[in-house]
């Protein structure tokens, strides 16, 4: 008898150990992480422990993730997250909502099919985000669609709506039209009555571009786009410059900005460095040099930027016409993480590059 008591009290242990053990790995998720700052071979994937929503935050669980140009420069060391913020990559995601911090107050509820700005943390199977930062993911839309609407759009729409002010009528030459960013503007400018027009480095990216709605596309490997700007625009200008580019593009930026024009800067990829009279040129058009970064803006900037999107533009997405889509170059799964970075420094991507979190054979819409 004191045997088998001895050994009960064995299969208890035993079992609550495993219980414990059980508990324990359900806790954990799939994320992207870097340990050592450098190419895209340093992307691991690796088991860490999954977010707790803290008060006033919600958990995704995330079905996909999109790349952006800021992950390339985190991976390699050179934009790290806000002080407090997840070392985990990535800046937007879709999934559904799988549980509510304290004090949630907007009526999220579990299961429902949301999307996400993010300071980090896209890079994984779950996200804890502030609520003011989700916004329901249209009818229509499968979530790996809607994993490239957040970053990139949200960009667009405050540099040309919050930064620029963008009048009905007036003239934008938006850069790298092609990409995540750019092919956001494009629509965007066109529902907000303006002008677009772009530069892309090939045939086929203005060709996307054009059958978005821009009214004229320059290939700047192949022309100078402010003589492209001065034709089409009759010699006036461009109102408004929306510049990823910077340093490479300075003089004919300057050369092809209106009088009274908005010259805004929102990355750095054609170099920081800047030799000759800018000032000066700058200042015999009367322009304005405006800049702009959204990820170290505050949570309270950022919701308002949310709800802003939310009422003017996220309802074309999923009106009759769907006069908005979000344009996708390729998906990859989490697991090929590498492969869609190095896709991306190639320059080859025309819109998002989507990563599946779920691969898609096993998301339920």
């Amino acid at each position: 008898m004191h045997l088998i008591l001895h050994t009960g009290r064995f299969i208890n242990t035993y079992q609550t150990a495993w219980r414990k053990c059980c508990s324990s790995l359900a806790k954990m998720m799939q994320a992207v992480c870097v340990d050592v700052p450098g190419g895209p071979e340093n992307l691991l994937l690796r088991t860490v422990p999954r977010p707790h929503p803290k008060d006033g935050e919600v958990l995704i669980k995330v079905h996909a993730t999109a790349l952006n140009r800021a992950d390339l420069l985190q991976r390699r060391g050179l934009y790290p997250p806000p002080p407090g913020e997840s070392d985990i990559i990535g800046l937007e995601v879709a999934g559904t909502v799988d549980s509510l911090g304290p004090g949630v107050k907007r009526g999220w509820k579990p299961d429902d099919r949301v999307m996400a700005l993010l300071c980090g943390g896209g890079y994984a199977e779950y996200v804890a985000v502030p609520e003011e930062l989700l916004m329901p993911v249209p009818p229509d839309l499968p979530l790996w669609q809607a994993a490239a609407i957040p970053e990139a759009w949200l960009t667009a729409f405050q540099l040309l709506a919050l930064v620029a002010q963008v009048k009905e009528g007036e003239v934008v030459l938006a850069h790298a039209g092609a990409s995540g960013v750019g092919t956001a503007a494009v629509q965007l400018v066109r529902l907000f009555g303006a002008v677009p027009v772009v530069t892309a480095g090939s045939p086929e990216k203005l060709k996307v571009a054009e059958e978005l709605g821009a009214a004229a596309g320059f290939n700047y490997k192949e022309e100078n786009f402010a003589q492209g700007v001065h034709d089409f625009t009759g010699g006036r200008g461009a109102d408004v410059i929306l510049d990823c580019i910077g340093g490479r593009n300075w003089e004919q930026n300057v050369s092809c900005l209106a009088t009274d024009g908005r010259w805004v800067l929102y990355g750095t990829m054609g170099g920081r460095a800047v030799e000759g009279d800018l000032l000066g040129k700058l200042l015999s058009k009367r322009g304005h040099l405006l800049s702009s970064l959204l990820r170290s803006r505050s949570l309270q900037y950022k919701a308002d930027l949310v709800s802003t999107f939310s009422h003017r533009v996220l309802p074309y997405f999923s009106d009759q016409a769907a006069s908005l889509r979000p344009v996708i170059d390729s998906t990859f799964n989490l697991e090929d993480i590498a492969q869609a970075h190095r896709h991306m420094e190639a320059n080859k991507n025309m819109g998002k590059i989507i990563i599946h979190v779920i691969p898609q054979k096993q998301e339920t819409q």
